[in-house]
């Protein structure tokens, strides 16, 4: 009885096998299908038209017939494909000029082996309308292969709607299949796409690239086979801060049936592998996803040949120019497909004053013989190659993509002789932010991460040597660890004011929703003194911190009332913080406003405290793509002279946020020059003044001025009013490399670079004769940004240049005279009049090295201006301009 059961459950199955609805396209047997197809691809700005675009057509007729069919399943065959009549022509009308393609046959631009290997027949084995092997010939190129793919990933379909995860020549994708009465609709989910060349992107979402996809099949069915099939691809890529910076690529497939004649019999044979050896013992089956595609660069220079062409617009005198990051970018690209032998040559042929210009490219380059060649070149137990090792680490510091290589590199530098102090600081601070980086891209767990980790969390506690407990808490502040928040909250209370200052801007970098009760009450702590006395510029940063911080309403009431009980300076700091945030509508602007209904905590003795000491916040740029803010905070000694200066600016993009500078300058134990007293808790503070500067959300070693009364005597004397530099070079900001596989089997390259030429400076003067002081901070710099999106097939190639470049200079310059009492400051911030240019190019060219490019370009110059600050500092910029006059 069981035997029988079993029997007849096995002839359902098999009826059911032959019987059943069919599962995707069926063809007939002994019968030829004859179709005609295209394949296009376009590129261009994200708002051109096809008929500016460039880019090809391939058109070819497709023959299609079964070649065998499982005997027991209708949706198991075995198809074969052959290409003819091949044609290809520029994707829109052309004048002759403008045709690259003019007077070239379809052989003369594919060349004979390859026009042979894509019309030569191949198979597919598809089964309930899923590819299950793909069949061509090794041999053949990958670019030939790929197209073959590209056609074959149409035939695949199913009859039903709903999601699948499918594997066709885009890769592994999820799909979703609508079906109606004769047509399906075939919708590609792209984000999902799993390939195997994989590209990389800028960690900063402000500084990063954008990309918009959707892919679209639309099929219909005549007697259970594809009639049409109209497949649109598109894919476009946008610079976030300037979405204008946009390039796209279309796609596009068409395949019609033309019509169906009598075809070769069936194969005969017990399954697929036994009937494709049959058919041809050199078939093979590769694999419907697309392979990677190796392009060779015929006649390009080589890397020693690329620097000396450029390096001449990397001179010092040339950084301030768009030429500069523009040759910088340039670089980059011919480092990243050189040897490690290749780029030593380079570094050891550059001249003294574009090597700097040399360790930043190469060290932005981020690929394995790049890292090789630095370290290999640098030595780092000479104190003499400082200026070289600090743009080494810096580059390392603002790297878009680092792996774990880069700071295992570091790492074993830190544990090696270093021979200068300053270097070895710097080592440490940068390993901080490259454990941010990884941590960000999911590497935390990594071995050399868990390493560094360790180091710089065990690190303050390590050591009684002051630059070195200060080296490692700037290390955790770039790192960004949640297990360095209780060492913060920790040193917030040190005696030691350089460290509750780092401790303190460190907590403000975090997520409010990780300022736990313990933070905020230690915070409060510092600010109110409750266990000690503290300078004024820590009990600022406190402030700073319990403001931006979703204050409660006891804690902006109790700050509120400690106002005209501070030293006097820090009453008027406070204040004009109160009134920046309330102004700017800043998060905690509503609980302000809330205590500020209480006649205690708001009334006219508490709010009209004078003095010179500020801060203001305004927007520098305001866009539908980026928001940009500056804020100005300036606390002065009872005696006027500077204790802090703090610039910053910050980037918005969507729901992202940059730190792109913060420029902090420090001055303290100064009173002695004018015989004044000094305020409370300060009482015995050495002479010191220096700066400290954050780029792109990497803070870098402060930079000393002078430190100790024989050292601030020798500086007063020697002063020549020259700026200090702090930083100098060139940064690659934004990077983004992608390979973008295309469902008609060609590939496009995506490459957009932004690189940026900066030159931060600083200095402080005091003239005890004219019983002034003026600092300032200086930042001159060139950004440029290019996109690049090429699809490239060896015989024929097709691409679009995005880019824009810009010149600009910000100053800021603080004058104060403290010859009588209240002391006169006025603070100007400057930018320039400066240029912006965008450019358009779009180029296509063949084997042969015929090629077309056009190009077009708008520029435009926006006006200079000084930053609007309160109004009190345009009245007393009045009084100084007056009486220096």
């Amino acid at each position: 009885m069981f035997t029988v059961l079993v029997l007849l459950l096995c002839a359902a199955s098999s009826v059911s096998a032959k019987g059943a609805a069919a599962a995707g396209p069926r063809l007939n047997n002994d019968q030829l299908y004859k179709f005609s197809y295209t394949t296009e691809v376009l590129v261009d700005r994200v708002r051109g038209s096809k008929e500016g675009s460039a880019g090809y057509r391939i058109s070819s007729d497709v023959n299609v017939n079964l070649m065998w069919r499982d005997p027991g399943n209708d949706d198991d065959q075995l198809i074969q494909l052959a290409l003819t009549n091949l044609r290809i022509e520029p994707a829109s009308r052309r004048s002759q000029k403008k045709n690259v393609l003019h007077g070239s046959t379809t052989e003369s631009v594919l060349g004979v082996t390859k026009l042979a290997a894509l019309t030569k027949p191949f198979l597919l084995h598809l089964k309930n309308g899923k590819t299950k092997a793909f069949y061509s010939y090794r041999a053949e190129p990958a670019t030939i292969k790929n197209l073959k793919r590209g056609l074959a990933s149409l035939f695949q379909l199913q009859f039903n709607t709903g999601k699948v995860i499918e594997n066709d020549v885009s890769g592994r994708c999820m799909v979703q299949y609508k079906a109606v009465a004769g047509q399906v609709t075939r919708t590609k989910i792209l984000e999902t796409c799993k390939t195997p060349e994989t590209g990389f992107t800028t960690h900063s979402q402000v500084l990063g690239v954008s990309r918009k996809s959707s892919s679209v099949t639309t099929f219909t069915l005549e007697d259970g086979f594809i009639r049409t099939a109209s497949a649109e691809e598109a894919h476009s890529l946008a610079v976030n801060t300037r979405r204008s910076a946009a390039a796209k690529v279309i796609s596009r497939q068409t395949l019609s049936l033309v019509g169906i004649e009598a075809g070769p019999l069936e194969v005969a044979g017990k399954d697929v592998a036994g009937v494709v050896q049959s058919i041809d013992l050199k078939l093979a089956a590769l694999g419907i996803i697309a392979e990677k595609v190796k392009s060779q660069c015929k006649g390009c220079p080589t890397l020693l040949e690329h620097w000396q062409a450029l390096q001449k617009q990397l001179e010092p005198a040339s950084l301030s120019k768009g030429t500069a990051p523009r040759s910088f970018l340039a670089l980059i690209q011919s480092i990243r497909k050189a040897s490690k032998d290749e780029i030593l040559k380079v570094l050891k042929s550059a001249s003294k004053t574009t090597l700097p210009q040399a360790v930043d490219a190469v060290t932005s380059s981020q690929t394995v013989a790049s890292m090789d060649a630095m370290l290999e070149f640098l030595n780092f137990t000479d104190a003499k190659g400082l200026v070289l090792q600090e743009r080494f680490l810096y580059a390392c510091g603002f790297a878009s993509h680092p792996n774990e290589r880069m700071l295992q590199a570091l790492t074993d530098i830190s544990k090696g002789k270093i021979g200068s102090t300053d270097i070895k600081e710097s080592v440490v601070i940068i390993m901080g932010a490259l454990v941010y980086k990884l941590c960000q891209k999911g590497g935390c767990n990594l071995p050399v991460v868990e390493q560094v980790k360790k180091l710089i969390l065990e690190g303050p506690e390590s050591t009684q040597v002051e630059s070195e407990v200060q080296m490692y808490l700037l290390a955790l502040k770039n790192s960004m660890l949640l297990e360095a928040i209780p060492i913060f909250t920790k040193y917030a209370e040190s005696e030691v004011g350089a460290y509750s200052t780092i401790a303190l801007t460190s907590l403000q970098r975090y997520d409010v929703n990780l300022m736990t009760e313990e933070v905020k009450q230690t915070v409060n702590r510092v600010y109110h003194q409750n266990r000690r006395i503290y300078e004024k510029n820590v009990r600022a940063a406190a402030a700073d911190v319990i403001l931006s911080s979703n204050p409660s309403y006891m804690e902006v009431k109790n700050l509120l009332l400690s106002i005209g009980n501070l030293p006097h300076e820090m009453n008027k700091y406070m204040l004009s913080k109160i009134q920046d945030i309330l102004r700017f509508q800043l998060s905690s602007s509503k609980v302000i406003r809330q205590v500020m209904k209480d006649m205690i905590s708001h009334n006219y003795d508490r709010f009209s405290k004078v003095g010179s000491s500020s801060a203001y916040s305004g927007f520098m740029a305001q866009s539908a793509d980026v928001t940009s803010t500056y804020s100005l905070d300036i606390l002065y000694s009872g005696s006027g002279i500077l204790r802090r200066s703090n610039m910053n600016i910050y980037g918005a993009s969507k729901d992202a946020m940059l730190h792109g500078l913060q420029v902090a300058i420090e001055a303290q134990g100064l009173e002695s020059l004018i015989a004044a007293t000094p305020d409370e808790g300060e009482e015995n503070l050495e002479s010191f003044a220096g700066m400290s500067a954050l780029l792109f959300d990497v803070q870098l070693r402060p930079v000393t001025f002078f430190k100790g009364y024989s050292d601030l005597m020798s500086k007063m004397f020697s002063m020549t009013g020259e700026p200090m530099n702090v930083v100098k070079g060139l940064i690659l900001l934004t990077d983004h490399s992608e390979v973008i596989q295309l469902q008609s089997g060609l590939k496009a390259g995506a490459e957009f670079q932004g690189g940026l030429a900066i030159d931060i400076s600083g200095g402080m003067e005091i003239s005890l004769w004219y019983r002034e002081s003026k600092t300032s901070v200086n930042n001159r710099g060139a950004l440029v940004v290019t996109g690049n999106v090429t699809v490239d097939m060896d015989f024929m190639r097709a691409g679009v240049e995005v880019s824009f470049e810009t010149e600009a200079s910000l100053d800021f310059i603080t004058t104060v005279q403290f010859s009588e009492y209240p002391f006169l400051v006025c603070m100007q911030m400057d930018k320039t009049t400066f240029p912006v240019s965008e450019y358009l190019t779009k180029y296509e060219s063949v084997s042969s090295g015929k090629s077309v490019v056009s190009q077009k370009s708008k520029k435009q110059l926006v006006p200079g201006s000084e930053f609007p600050l309160h109004q009190e500092n345009s009245n007393m910029c009045k009084k100084v301009f007056d009486s220096s006059w």
